[in-house]
């Protein structure tokens, strides 16, 4: 096996289910916070946001993965991080997708050029892998949020 596929092994962390009527929301505050200088903040809550909610746009096409390896350093997703991948957006150029190669999950860039089609690294340790005549490709869907630890 390459660099290339080792680089991305994905674990699958499951799907996006209905939200549960037990679990409460965050408090989402009206107020944004402001990453320069510190300002005073407002001290009422706008409503309660549950992130399911925010994050999963079609729940019935949406599942999560885990990130592995640091091929996609440059796109911000980190060893580790959560994705939240969606089954029923367009994996268009340039869109970051979640493709299935010789039975191994990969996330990648999708680049569309000249007539030909790449699975792109965000990591220049890493090359690009040509995917236009490849037999053996299923694209399973479109990163729509990445959430890691800071």
């Amino acid at each position: 096996m390459d660099k290339f596929l080792r680089s991305s092994t994905l674990r699958l962390v499951g799907i996006a289910d209905s939200p549960s009527d037990s679990r409460e929301g965050l408090p989402l505050y009206l107020s944004p916070v402001k990453a320069g200088f510190p300002s005073p903040a407002d001290d009422f809550i706008d409503r309660k946001i549950d992130l399911h909610e925010y994050l999963v746009r079609n729940q019935a096409a949406t599942f999560f993965l885990r990130a592995q390896g640091d091929s996609m350093l440059g796109a911000g997703i980190h060893d580790g991080d959560l994705l939240i991948v969606d089954r029923s957006v367009e994996a268009a150029h340039d869109r970051i997708v979640i493709a299935a190669l010789d039975d191994e999950l990969t996330v990648k860039r999708l680049i569309r050029r000249k007539g030909r089609v790449f699975l792109a690294p965000e990591n220049p340790d890493y090359p690009e892998f040509d995917i236009t005549e490849r037999e053996h490709i299923h694209i399973w869907g479109v990163v729509t949020y990445v959430i890691h630890k800071v």
